[in-house]
Parts: structure tokens; C-alpha cells; sequence
């Protein structure tokens, strides 16, 4: 089994409609543990991760600083988790049932290099 990061992305637009009232909230929050006990139950979920606050900064070669983590997109990565799969596909197949994927938002997955 491989190790794989998601992480989550989505607009602010989007997050706003996912979470903008306490019942809209409470859904997301619950199809989101429901989607997490199910990777876990499967035996995939490695590391529960962290949500992310949308601030934070940029630092670049020049050491130019530039406040927000994302100057170029128009999307935010909210948090992550670290799951294990066969191969790529397998995580890819895991991805798509993400709530965050089913409404709109992305997952970027990313292999984890094994030192």
C-alpha cells in the first residue's frame, strides 16, 4: 500500500454555500464524518489531518512576501488528510466520493515519497 495526501479544495463561493447556515453546516460536517469513517472502517485512513485557515503567506526566491497562500487562484485549500491505497487509481476512486467532491469542491491528490 501507498501513502497519498488530499488535499481539499474548493472556492469561497463554494465553502460559503456549503457552510453559510448552521444546517448547512451541520450536513457537510456530517456527510464529511460519514465519508471519513468509511475510510477508515476500509482501512485507508492513515492520518486524520487538519483543517486550514485561508490565510497565511507566500514566500518566494526574491523573498518577496506576499500575504495568502493562494496570489494566483482563485481556489482554497481548506485542509488535508493522508490515506492509503493501492496505487493511484485506488486513490482516485476514494477521492471521488468526498463530499467535498460531490458538491463542487476538488481534491488534489498527491503520492507521499517514501525516504
Amino acid at each position: 500500500m501507498s501513502e497519498f495526501v488530499f488535499l481539499y479544495r474548493t472556492t469561497p463561493e463554494q465553502q460559503r454555500e456549503a457552510m453559510g447556515t448552521p444546517e448547512r453546516a451541520q450536513r457537510s460536517l456530517t456527510s464529511y464524518r460519514a465519508w471519513i469513517e468509511k475510510l477508515e472502517a476500509g482501512g485507508h485512513l492513515k492520518a486524520g489531518g487538519k483543517p486550514l485557515d485561508p490565510g497565511g503567506r507566500v514566500v518566494k526566491q526574491n523573498r518577496a512576501v506576499t500575504d495568502g497562500p493562494y496570489i494566483e487562484v482563485k481556489d482554497l485549500v481548506l485542509g488535508f488528510i493522508v490515506i492509503s491505497a493501492r496505487d493511484l487509481d485506488e486513490a482516485t476512486e476514494l477521492a471521488h466520493t468526498c463530499p467535498i467532491v460531490i458538491g463542487g469542491g476538488s481534491i488534489e491528490i498527491r503520492p507521499v515519497v517514501q525516504l
